[in-house]
């Protein structure tokens, strides 16, 4: 099977769409293509795939709305104009997607929503959820409250994460350009189009050029996207948003744009991460059914297995579960502060509301947040 056949199997997609493409350079939002994005998601849910969109634009249509020359240089005139220019983007989407029938929501994330474990926790919980009842998710980095220390810079970047977030199997960012070319195409009339490569390969940033006027990010921000992306062993794709039926086309496995690809599968990447920390916050001792439930069924931890709760941590911290002769057994991270813990350990995960007065998790530890060592 080819690497590009990989993308027709693709079960999670999260599509960043850029500011140039989004306001037709600044001449307010192209609501046609926006509805001919809308039409091609529509298509890839009704295959069944999982899709979160990553958009820009909001500054740019608040400069356009405004009637503002170009887009400001002060972090406080960029929130202005973000706040205005938010109104018109979520509306179009909405509009947009409802003519196929299909719901949105709107999700603005800060730096610190996914530096911050719990807030990770939360935001990822949200984003599956949206994603089980068929929603389409809209992503925007939250720009009326983000300053210059905590802002993700660019779109792009917030694609990686997100892609991260949602262990997704595809980044595809949709740009004003064909794909990544071995020399800059404005100037160098022979350039070639790189089909494929691996996101981490040296020659790339090498290759990429500058930002545009509209947006923050260039080709290195959508290189660095896709190498953030790959840590959760996710491919990226990047291609011209333009491009005939462009989504449906990738979905196909047609050779458009320059896919990027990790050198690692999705789960294993993570679990490698998860089993690579060293330092955990606390301690959850298991029983014996726990212990061979975690060893050879691969399923989550729940409540009911647990003996003893050790250690001061909270949601989205990293803990060892260790078996009753001490001996460490899986790195995780937990759904539950340790006062929460301690209340339902040993439980039934159905008495979960009528401990902690609120129907939380059923797992202590879900299985895509847990590694055997």
């Amino acid at each position: 099977m080819s690497k590009r056949q990989l993308l027709s199997r693709a079960r999670t997609w999260v599509i960043k769409i850029g500011s140039a493409l989004l306001t037709d350079n600044g001449k307010g939002l192209n609501v046609e293509s926006i509805g001919r994005w809308a039409g091609q998601i529509s298509a890839l849910q009704d295959q069944g795939i999982s899709v979160v969109l990553v958009s820009s634009g909001a500054v740019a249509e608040g400069v356009s709305r405004l009637g503002l020359p170009g887009r400001p240089t002060a972090i406080h005139e960029q929130q202005a104009a973000a706040a205005v220019g938010q109104m018109g983007l979520i509306q179009a989407y909405e509009s947009q997607f409802k003519q196929f029938g299909k719901r949105t929501a709107q999700i603005l994330l800060t730096h610190d929503d996914l530096s911050n474990r719990k807030r990770y926790l939360n935001a990822r919980a949200t984003l599956k959820t949206l994603l089980s009842w068929g929603v389409i998710p809209v992503i925007n980095e939250n720009d009326t409250v983000v300053t210059d220390e905590i802002c993700f810079g660019d779109n792009d970047t917030l694609g990686g994460l997100v892609a991260n977030l949602i262990h997704a199997d595809v980044l595809v960012i949709l740009t004003d350009q064909e794909g990544v070319f071995d020399a800059d195409p404005r100037h160098v009339k022979d350039a070639r189009l790189i089909s494929e490569a691996n996101s981490h390969d040296d020659f790339l940033m090498e290759v990429a050029g500058g930002s545009g006027l509209l947006g923050r990010g260039g080709m290195q921000t959508k290189i660095r996207a896709a190498r953030l992306a790959s840590r959760s062993g996710a491919m990226t794709c990047i291609v011209h948003g333009s491009s005939p039926d462009v989504l449906c086309a990738l979905q196909r496995g047609e050779e458009i744009g320059t896919l990027l690809l990790s050198d690692k599968q999705p789960v294993a990447a993570r679990k490698q991460w998860l089993a690579s920390h060293l330092q955990a916050k606390g301690t959850l001792v298991l029983d014996e059914g726990a212990v061979s439930v975690l060893r050879n069924s691969g399923r989550s931890l729940l409540p009911v297995g647990v003996r003893q709760v050790l250690g001061r941590f909270h949601r989205g911290d990293l803990v060892v579960c260790k078996d009753e002769q001490g001996v460490a057994i899986a790195h995780g991270l937990v759904n539950y502060d340790h006062e929460e813990a301690t209340l339902i350990a040993g439980k039934s995960s159905d008495r979960i509301v009528e401990l902690l007065g609120y129907d939380g998790e059923p797992e202590l530890i879900h299985r895509d947040n847990l590694a055997l060592l």
